[in-house]
Parts: structure tokens; sequence; C-alpha cells
């Protein structure tokens, strides 16, 4: 979600920025830039880590807690009162010779459309997953918004690694067991404690970290971090650790199999290994000048997925995260770019716009090619409209930065563009026709919950509907429409509605009253067969003329193997080439764009319910572009045809949103989560504890272990099974389940009754299923019409 930038307060005394960096002009080097992302699911410590970073790379004198309210990119009342991230935040950020644009994203899947926007202009990502819980729910949901946008580097970083039950051994088994990645290759392993007793009685942790890429020791006394280099022999290496300690015996083989491991995927590096004497601790004195240009190659192909570790909330780590992003991370040159020279041609993407009551419309933008200036004039070619700027800007959380330019691979914001809107594409007035490619759109997350709008008087009706345009526009993801004269916003989930309530009362300051929430249900293609002639519409232009179009499309329910398209809300629209459409706006104006629009709005709403459509196959051949008709026509006869096929096939079933429910209860309270949760539908999918452990059994689902390093159990000695087994007692019992979304928009109440206060969830979107025939007459009912 995007939000109002208000006039920034004063912020904490540690908000300081870092004058090393911000005062210093340097010349711009893309190869220097790395664009990237923080993303994981809710919790698992990503605004953390943007403290961390920001304060190791000196941005702010002293780092602020979410706890306390303080940090710098969750500035705003809401996200400090709720203690989470609801939009994204962008800072720019100096690390050695590296340069990062930063960008924070929420967890929460109900503010998935920033993930999806941020996903579409980084080049990495580093992906946080909690040491404890594993992978989560929502951390695929951000794997799989990240491959869908081509994001060509990752780095994982386990972070909570310090915390009582966290286990490297089980969250890298989790991500084999959901599939994340089959290679993923650790680069640094945790030391729990430099006293051996702490091995010896489970206690939990961090207090080092060994970096096998450059063979270095890090510790940390009361947070300040030390390095030194490791010795090259076995024998030596013991001399580094107490007496008794567990880990150097570990040391020479975790390293060897490292340096195994990545050989697979470089001759070179295979060659070099193969050329070592045949002692056991030859690998040792590989140099990581050796290993580094290996370890990039094979990042940048997506070979192998590094992984690091530490506790972000106590600095540890940080500066590996940080080093490893630098070295291994796409730069804008390294994925596919336009060639640049003085002359290249300007070509940028707005990933986000924001309205702010002083700046007015801000549009934030990535420069994918040329060079961005205030005196650039610029075409919206999504829009076929002309922008003028007034200002350009960098962004460091909540403050503004005025430059004169935006090189190529920059991120910054644009003041003054009236008409561009999230995912345009922006290019010089002067460049060519045939070069005004549109670059990939963003695609919005589907709504799966409604509430209608009611301006409490007829005076406030005109500035309700102007608030929820410009909210419209600043969030793609939230949908307006009209309903039998009834005004509908739809959303990702309740607290996105919520959050959508709150910003038109204080921002928009607007009068108006909220109706009952309910589900966005969706309606299939019915069984029928369409009469003759469904293809061609009929309709009166005045003056008693008549006109007859035909627009001869290809329509047919999706098969169950077929996936519908996210940019056609589950639907599947294909060119006569079999190549899947853009979004309408996205399609360059002629033809092929008139009849998408019409499709689109024949999409939205079904004739038997109302509803909007989902898993429907449209191709548009050739023969149906007519160019013989005036766009009105051509469109209104695209939504028309659909319409009449629709139509005869009949009414079709009805699908309802489900979740993935995620219930944690002490043991006592775990029959009645149950019973309630069979009750309203849903069904239980797995059992297990708070703790991400995780079987063999349960492993052998995802990817196989074989021929990847798995740490060993001790590691981490807080997860050791004797460590869990003292603990039964106080781990609570998680229930995973899946259910209707419909039966859960009030389950907090209820599970604060079931469980005595002593309940948490967590709810993800699980996609649109069809319902039985007596829950289609409950939704028929419910909608009137029935």
């Amino acid at each position: 979600m995007l939000w109002l930038r208000r006039p920034c307060r004063s912020l904490p005394q540690h908000h300081v920025l870092s004058r090393r960096f911000y005062s210093t002009k340097k010349p711009h080097d893309p190869s220097k830039l790395r664009n990237m992302a923080l993303v994981a699911h809710i919790d698992s410590g990503k605004t953390t880590l943007t403290e961390s970073i920001l304060y190791k790379s000196s941005y702010l004198a002293e780092s602020g807690t979410v706890d306390t309210g303080s940090t710098t990119t969750d500035f705003l009342p809401v996200e400090r009162e709720r203690g989470i991230t609801v939009q994204s935040a962008s800072i720019p950020v100096q690390w050695k010779d590296w340069k990062f644009n930063l960008i924070d994203t929420p967890g929460h899947a109900d503010f998935g459309m920033e993930v999806e926007s941020a996903s579409r202009v980084v080049d990495g990502a580093v992906v946080l997953i909690d040491s404890v819980e594993g992978v989560e729910a929502q951390t695929r949901g951000v794997w799989t918004q990240l491959n869908r946008y081509g994001v060509s580097t990752k780095l994982i970083f386990l972070n909570k690694i310090d915390r009582p039950g966290a286990s490297f051994k089980t969250a890298m088994s989790s991500i084999l067991l959901n599939r994340l990645h089959p290679q993923p290759l650790p680069l640094v392993l945790p030391i729990a404690s430099f006293r051996p007793s702490a091995y010896q009685h489970a206690e939990p942790g961090i207090q080092g970290l060994v970096d096998l890429v450059r063979w270095k020791l890090w510790r940390w006394d009361e947070g300040q971090p030390s390095m030194e280099a490791l010795p090259q022999t076995a024998d030596a290496l013991h001399s580094t650790f107490e007496p008794n300690h567990p880990l150097p015996l570990h040391l020479v083989a975790a390293r060897t199999q490292f340096l195994d491991n990545l050989s697979m995927h470089s001759e070179e590096l295979l060659d070099t290994l193969l050329g070592l004497p045949s002692s056991p601790d030859a690998y040792l004195g590989v140099k990581d000048t050796q290993i580094l240009p290996h370890l990039r190659q094979a990042s940048l192909q997506n070979s192998i997925m590094p992984v690091v570790c530490g506790s972000a909330l106590h600095h540890i780590g940080t500066e590996l995260v940080l080093d490893y992003a630098g070295e291994l991370f796409a730069s804008p040159l390294d994925v596919p770019h336009d060639p640049q020279n003085p002359n290249s041609p300007l070509r940028l993407l707005a990933w986000k716009v924001n309205w702010d009551p002083r700046r007015g419309w801000m549009t934030f933008v990535r420069v994918y090619s040329g060079t961005l200036t205030r005196q650039s004039k610029l075409l919206n070619t999504n829009r076929n409209q002309k922008e003028v700027i007034s200002k350009l800007m960098l962004l460091y959380a909540s403050e503004f930065r005025e430059v004169d330019e935006l090189p190529f691979g920059s991120v910054g914001v644009i003041i003054g563009l009236k008409h561009t809107r999230t995912g345009d594409t922006l290019v010089s007035t002067g460049t060519p026709a045939s070069a005004r490619s549109v670059l990939r759109d963003i695609t919005p997350p589907p709504a799966v919950i409604s509430a209608s709008v009611i301006p409490q008087s007829h005076v406030d009706l005109e500035p309700v509907q102007n608030a929820l345009e410009s909210l419209a526009r600043t969030d793609p993801s939230v949908r307006i429409d009209i309903q039998e004269g009834q005004v509908l916003v739809h959303g990702l989930g309740a607290l996105h509605l919520e959050i959508v309530e709150g910003r038109l009362r204080n921002e928009w300051n607007v009068n108006f009253e909220f109706g009952k929430r309910r589900v966005s249900y969706r309606e299939g293609l019915g069984p029928g067969v369409p009469k003759q002639g469904w293809d061609t519409w009929n309709a009166d232009v005045g003056s008693g003329k008549r006109i007859s179009v035909n627009v001869p499309l290809i329509i047919r329910p999706l098969e169950d193997e077929e996936e519908g398209n996210p940019v056609w809300d589950g639907n599947k629209v294909l060119d006569d080439k079999g190549n899947a459409l853009p979004a309408p706006e996205s399609i360059p104006v002629g033809p092929l764009s008139y009849v998408a629009q019409g499709i689109a709005s024949a999409l939205s709403a079904s004739p038997h319910s109302s509803l909007a459509m989902t898993h429907v196959y449209i191709q548009v051949p050739k023969q149906a572009l007519s160019k013989e008709v005036t766009p009105s026509i051509l469109t209104g006869a695209s939504a028309g045809v659909v319409r009449q096929f629709f139509r005869s096939a009949g009414s079709g079933p009805i699908m309802e949103p489900f979740i993935n429910l995620k219930v944690t209860v002490p043991e006592s309270h775990l029959g009645k989560v149950i019973r309630d949760l069979t009750e309203h539908g849903g069904e239980v999918l797995e059992l297990g504890s708070g703790s991400s452990t995780i079987t063999e059994n349960e492993v052998t689902g995802g990817f196989s272990e074989e021929g990847v390093y798995i740490p060993p159990l001790w590691l981490t000695p807080s997860a050791t099974n004797a460590a869990l087994k003292s603990a039964n007692s106080r781990i609570k019992r998680a229930v995973h389940g899946l259910a209707p979304l419909s039966q859960f928009l009030d389950y907090s109440q209820r599970l604060r009754a079931l469980s005595e206060g002593n309940g948490t969830f967590e709810m993800f979107t699980a996609g649109f299923k069809g319902v039985s025939e007596a829950r289609r007459l409950e939704i028929l009912r419910e909608i009137g019409r029935a």
C-alpha cells in the first residue's frame, strides 16, 4: 500500500545522515550500484535488519527498534502504533565501494502490492527467514513474486539465530522442503558460544561467525565485532578455540564441502581444487580471490543460493549481508539493458505513485536507460500523455533531497507528473515511435474482500469519489467499482481495508461510513454451448442507424493444468500467436488494445451474478482486429460478444477466496481450535510445534538433500532434541489449515475466546476455490442473486 508522506517531524537523535556519503559527490558507476529489496514473512526482522544496515553503514548514529517505534523506515503513525510495515521505504546506502538503493518491504500479505512494485525494479533481494520458524507461508509468497519479475540474484539471511529453538539445520532443510532452491549454499557458520559448555548445556545464543569464503573468524564482544584470519592447517585451527570446543573438528569438513559444492558450477574452480596437494587441510589455503568470481557467476546464473546467518537485533552478520550483497548481486549492467552511452534513449518505469499535500503527486521511478534531468521532456507511452517535470528528488525514508539528475540504474522521485500511474513507462518526447517500447507492467494481487462506502450526505458524494480515485492511483491493489448504485472498495484483506478506511478519514478528510465487509467471490464459465452468432454484435448508433460487428474470439474454460494470469484476475488472455496479453492500458494504442479493453470490461462482471469472471481462456485471432470501425465501437463490440458467450454458456461455478491459516495455541486449547476450524468449513493440513522442527519424512516432499551441505543439529545447540524436549512445556502447538476467508473475517475475537487470550494466528491468501452447490446457493442469496 502506498502512503501519504506527511511533512517530516523532528527525527529522533539517532536519525543522523552520514556526511561521509551524503555530502560527497561521486561519479556514477552503474557496475557498483545494487538495487536491493528486503523481503520476508511478517516478523522475520526486515525492518530490524534495515536499521542494522543503516547503523553499520554510518547512516545512523544509533539504531532504532520496532518495539519503541523509532525505526527509520517505519515512520508512519500507523506503522509505529502497530509495530508492522505497511509500505515500502527506500534509502540509498553507501557500503565500501557499493551504493545500495535499499527498499524495506512489508511482510503482511495484505500489503503485497508493495512487494510487487519493489520486486519489479530491484535486481537483488535479501530474503529473511526466522531461524526458529523456517520457511513460512509468506516466505513462499514473496519468493514467487521475486521469481515472477525475474529478480536475478537473491541471498537468504537466517535471522534470529540466537533465539531458543533456532536451528541452522532445520532452516536449511525447510528451504529444500519448500522448494525455494535445490542448491542452498551456506557462506557462513554460526558460533553459539566460544565456551564449549554452552554446546553441552544446549544454551541459545550467538557470539561469532565463521566466513567460509574468506576463511575468517568474526567475534562479537558486547556488540563490537572483531575479525581475524583463520589458520590454514587443521592443527593450528584448534588453538583458535578453547579445548574441547566442537567446532574446529567440523570446520575443515565444512569448508571442503563448501568448495566442492561450488566447484560443481565452475570448471575453472574445479581445476584449481584438483591441482591442490592431497593433504586433508589443502582446501584451507584457497584464497577468497580464487573463490569470489566463481561464487558471483554462480549467483548471477541462479545455480546456487547463498545463505548467511546472524541476529539483526544485535547487529551480528549485518556486515556479511552487505559484503555478499555487494559481491554477488546483479548491477544494472548485469541484467538485460540498452547499450549505454551519452546519447542513449531515456526510458524509465514508474513503480510507485504517492500524494503529498505540500509537493503534490510524487512518482517513484527507476531509470532503465539514459539519464533523467530536470529539463527532460517526458511522454507516458501507456497513456500517450506528455508529462512535465517539476523537481527530481532522492528519497531517504521520510526525508527528500533535491538532485539535478537521475542516471542509468538510479531509483528516485519525480515531482509534478499528472497522468502517470504505477507500472507506466516514460520516455523522451523525441523518442521515435518504433523505440517507444513499454516496459513490463506491475501486476496488483487480486482483491479478496470488499466493503461499501456510504457518503454521510449528498454533499459528501463527490469528495468521497475523488478521494477513492486518488487512493486507487496511489495503491493499485485497491479496486473501486459501482454495483447497483453502491460504491464498493475491494482490497487484499481485512487489515488492508481497515487501513484504507483510516486513510480516507485521516488523509483525505472525507465523511462516509463503511458498510459490512464481505469477501469478493468469482464466477467461472458455464457448461452450456453458445448459440449461433454469439460472436456478432449488433447495436444502434443513433439516427436510426444500426451496425453489426463480428469479433470471432476463441473462448473456453481453463483446463485443470492451465494457470490463469494475475494480470487478468486468474483468466488467460492471449494474442493470435499465443502470447499472453499485458493489461489493456499497457498495450500500444490500436485495435488490439481496444479489443483487450472490451474483454476486460466483460470479465469484470458476469451477466448472471455480476461477479468478476475467472478461469476463462480467451484468444484474440487476427480477424478479430478490425480497423474499419472506431475504437469505441470495437471496444463495445468486444465486450458485447464476450457477454453474449457468457449468457449462452449459462451460470457457472461460484468460487470464493480461501486462506492458509496458522494458529498457535497452548496444548490445552488445541482441541477447541481444531473443532472451530472444521465447523467453519476449514480443514486441518498439519499439526506441529511452534518451532520449525522438520522430520526426515517431511523433507522428502521437497528438493533432495543429496549434494547439499546440511550442518549438524548441534551447530545451534538450543535446537538439539534434548533441548527441545526439555522446553516442550513452553512450546505451543501450531495448527496449519485451509479455510474459506468468509468464515474467518472476525477470527481474532473468536480465537481470543477459544484460547483465553493465549492464541495467535496468521492468514495468507490461498487463491479462489470452487464451492459446493449448497454453499453456491448461500453465496447467491448473500449477494441478492438467488
